[in-house]
C-alpha cells in the first residue's frame, strides 16, 4: 500500500471472489479511506452456493446493502464464467448462479466486475438475456478476439486490460480497436505482470526505479517508481523492507500496463491516463 501511494495511486479496488472474501475486502476498505470493495462470487467459487443458495444470496445482498451505506461497495463481482478452470466448479453451476448475481444488481444499481475466459458464446447470452438488470460494467482482463469485444461493447460494456490481456501478438491488435472511452487499465494483483516473454513487453517504455522516493521524470506526467529485477526478493526470509516478491504484481506497476497500451495503440500515455482514468470514476464513483 506504500508503495502505491509513492506512486501516485488515488484509490484501489480490492475484489472479492465470494462471500467471506466480499465480508474481509469491505472489513479492509473501511479501514482505510482510498480503499472500495467489490462483492460477488467468482466463477471458480459458485459451488458455494449449492449449500443454502437463497441465504448465499440474502447475506451477499445484506453486505452489499452495509457496504453501499458506507461508501465502499463500488460493484457487484468478481462474476462470469470461467471455463479453463472447471476442476474447481461445472460449467452448469457457475452458468446457475452467475446469473443470479444479476439480482444483486437490480436490487442496488450497482455496476458490475466481470470475469471470462474461454466461454464461448456463453458469456455474451446470459449478458444479453440480463442486460435490463444492469448498468453498466467492465470485463476484466479481457483477451478475446475482436469478434467478442465487438459484442461487449455492443452492451456498453467497458474492457479492462492487463498485463494477462496482452500476452500475443493478437492480443494487441485487438487492443487498437476499443474505443478509449470505454478503456480501463489494472494491474489484478498480485498477478498479471508484464514479462519479456509476452508481446507486450516490447511496447513497455517506462524507465525502472530504484528504491528511492518517487520522482516525476519530465517525460511523463506522473511518478516513475519502480523496482529493478535486482531489487526483488526470491523467498519470504529474504525480503528487505521495501522490496517486492520477484514476479509479484501490485498497484505501484500501474503505470507499466498504461505504458504499454499507450504505446501499442500509439497514443500519448497522457491522453490514455487520463481517458481510463475518468471512465474509472465515471462507472464505479459516480463521477464526471
Amino acid at each position: 500500500m506504500a508503495r502505491a501511494r509513492a506512486s501516485g495511486v488515488e484509490r484501489m479496488m480490492v475484489t472479492g471472489g465470494s462471500l467471506r472474501e466480499s465480508e474481509e475486502a469491505l472489513k479492509l476498505a473501511l479501514d482505510h479511506d482510498w480503499l472500495f470493495s467489490t462483492a460477488g462470487c467468482h466463477p471458480t467459487r459458485c459451488s458455494e452456493w449449492l449449500k443454502n443458495p437463497d441465504q448465499y444470496y440474502q447475506d451477499l445482498l445484506a453486505l452489499i446493502q452495509r457496504g453501499q451505506k458506507a461508501g465502499k461497495i463500488v460493484a457487484i463481482g468478481e462474476c462470469g464464467l470461467d471455463y479453463d478452470r472447471l476442476m474447481f466448479c461445472p460449467a452448469d453451476v457457475q452458468k446457475t448462479y452467475f446469473q443470479r448475481q444479476f439480482d444483486l444488481t437490480k436490487a442496488t444499481g450497482l455496476p458490475m466486475f466481470l470475469h471470462n475466459r474461454n466461454t464461448g458464446g456463453d458469456m455474451v447470452k446470459i449478458l444479453k438475456a440480463n442486460r435490463h438488470k444492469f448498468t453498466t460494467g467492465v470485463v476484466h482482463s479481457f483477451d478475446g478476439s475482436l469478434d467478442e469485444l465487438q459484442e461487449l461493447l455492443a452492451l456498453g460494456l467497458y474492457i479492462g486490460i492487463n498485463g494477462c490481456s496482452l500476452k500475443q501478438p493478437e492480443n494487441l491488435e485487438v487492443l487498437k480497436h476499443i474505443p478509449l472511452d470505454r478503456l480501463m487499465l489494472e494491474t489484478d494483483a498480485p498477478w498479471c505482470d508484464i514479462r519479456p516473454t509476452h508481446a507486450s513487453y516490447a511496447h513497455l517504455t517506462v524507465p525502472p526505479a530504484d528504491l528511492n522516493p518517487a520522482t516525476t521524470d519530465p517525460q511523463y506526467p506522473f511518478p516513475t517508481y519502480f523496482y529493478a529485477p535486482e531489487s526483488q526478493a526470491k523467498r519470504a526470509d529474504k525480503l528487505k523492507p521495501g522490496q517486492m516478491f520477484k514476479s509479484r504484481n501490485e498497484p505501484c506497476a500501474m503505470v507499466k500496463v498504461l505504458s504499454v497500451v499507450a504505446n501499442a495503440r500509439g497514443e500519448s500515455m497522457a491522453d490514455v491516463a487520463e481517458a481510463t482514468f475518468n471512465n474509472t470514476l465515471k462507472v464505479f464513483f459516480g463521477q464526471l
